[in-house]
C-alpha cells in the first residue's frame, strides 16, 4: 500500500455525458506518483519499476487519467484501483526463462507419417494420367 502523502491528486473538468453538470464538476482526475523518488519502494522494487513502466514515466513521474465516471468519487476510486494495477504488473518479478526442450522420437516419427499421409492425398487430387 503506497502511502497518501506520495500521492498527488489533480482535478479538472471531464468531457462526455453530463449535462449541464459537465461544465461546472471537475470530475477528471489525475494521479500521479513519483517512482523514482518513493520511499515507500525498495531500490530493487525501484530499478524494476522504472525499468518496466520507461515508456510511461515523465521525470520518473506515472499518472493515470480517470475520467470515465461521471463522479469525482467514482473517478478517484477507479485511479487508485488503475494505479494499484499498473504497479503490480510492473513490479512483479520476471518469469523463469524456458528452458529449451526438443521433441521425442515418437512425436517426429508422428510428425513425418502425418506429412506423409497429407502428401498422398493431395497427390491422389492431381491428374489421373501422371
Amino acid at each position: 500500500m503506497l502511502p497518501a502523502r506520495e500521492l498527488h491528486w489533480r482535478f479538472s473538468r471531464a468531457s462526455g455525458p453530463g449535462g449541464q453538470g459537465v461544465n461546472t464538476t471537475d470530475s477528471r482526475v489525475e494521479l500521479s506518483f513519483d517512482v523514482a523518488g518513493s520511499a515507500a519502494l525498495t531500490e530493487e522494487q525501484r530499478r524494476r519499476a522504472l525499468a518496466n513502466l520507461s515508456g510511461r514515466l515523465v521525470g520518473g513521474v506515472l499518472t493515470i487519467v480517470a475520467a470515465e465516471h461521471r463522479s469525482q468519487l467514482r473517478n478517484r476510486e477507479a485511479a487508485r484501483e488503475r494505479l494499484a494495477q499498473t504497479l503490480r504488473v510492473a513490479l512483479a518479478p520476471p518469469p523463469k526463462p524456458r528452458r529449451p526442450t526438443r521433441p521425442t522420437v515418437g512425436a517426429q516419427r508422428r510428425r513425418l507419417a502425418a506429412k506423409a499421409r497429407r502428401a498422398a492425398v493431395k497427390k491422389l487430387r492431381g491428374r489421373p494420367d501422371e
